[in-house]
């Protein structure tokens, strides 16, 4: 059976068990059960989250990402991570995970955006910023062939009540669209038809059926 991983911060934990669910005819799909939190985190972290997952070279899909944490701010301050720090880390994660995982296709997911109104005056994000990092963290996975899961395009014209909070999309529609877009960009990957595909996943009790 095909062996994906997935990577990401709040965002990730939001889909991660979903698109397990509707992909476990057809790959097995792992993920560290903590936040991957920045992109300084992701680099640090991935030989051990390999090892504690107990993967070797055979991985076939890495769906990852890193941003929204780099791009806090806190009262009147800047990013968290200066955006020249930010592409250095992106690039260096890039080195990484190909060097651990050298037979995967490699997938990047932008950072979705936030409903800024909503953030406190002490922390926030804002959407350009998300912008930002999306473009740079893109530029940098494309120099080394990775695709790009664009989820940042699928979620901007999102209603506010698709969202569970100022930043997560972990409502009923919020979760459909999200493990819709990831299991698509996997199926794509894996080099399956998702024409050919009905992606199912129980949320609250009740089963979601994507069918085409």
């Amino acid at each position: 059976m095909k062996k994906v991983l997935l990577l990401g911060d709040s965002i990730r934990m939001g889909y991660d068990k979903y698109v397990k669910e509707a992909l476990e005819s057809t790959a097995e799909v792992v993920y560290p059960h903590e936040n991957c939190q920045f992109a300084q985190y992701v680099l640090r972290h991935l030989e051990p989250w390999k090892r504690q997952l107990e993967l070797d070279e055979n991985v076939d899909v890495v769906h990852w990402n890193a941003g929204l944490w780099d791009t806090l701010r806190n009262f009147d301050e800047d990013v968290l991570t200066p955006p020249e720090v930010y592409r250095e880390f992106i690039n260096r994660c890039c080195k990484k995970i190909k060097l651990l995982f050298p037979n995967a296709k490699v997938i990047f997911a932008t950072s979705t955006p936030v409903l800024e109104h909503k953030f406190s005056k002490e922390s926030y994000r804002l959407n350009k910023d998300v912008r930002e990092f999306n473009r740079i963290a893109v530029e940098e996975c494309l120099k080394y062939g990775f695709a790009i899961d664009d989820l940042y395009a699928v979620a901007e014209k999102f209603p506010e009540e698709y969202y569970s909070d100022c930043t997560h999309l972990r409502t009923e529609q919020g979760t459909r669209y999200m493990t819709e877009a990831v299991v698509k960009s996997i199926l794509k990957a894996l080099g399956i038809d998702e024409n050919n595909f009905d992606i199912r996943f129980t949320f609250n009790g009740t089963q979601t059926v994507i069918g085409h």
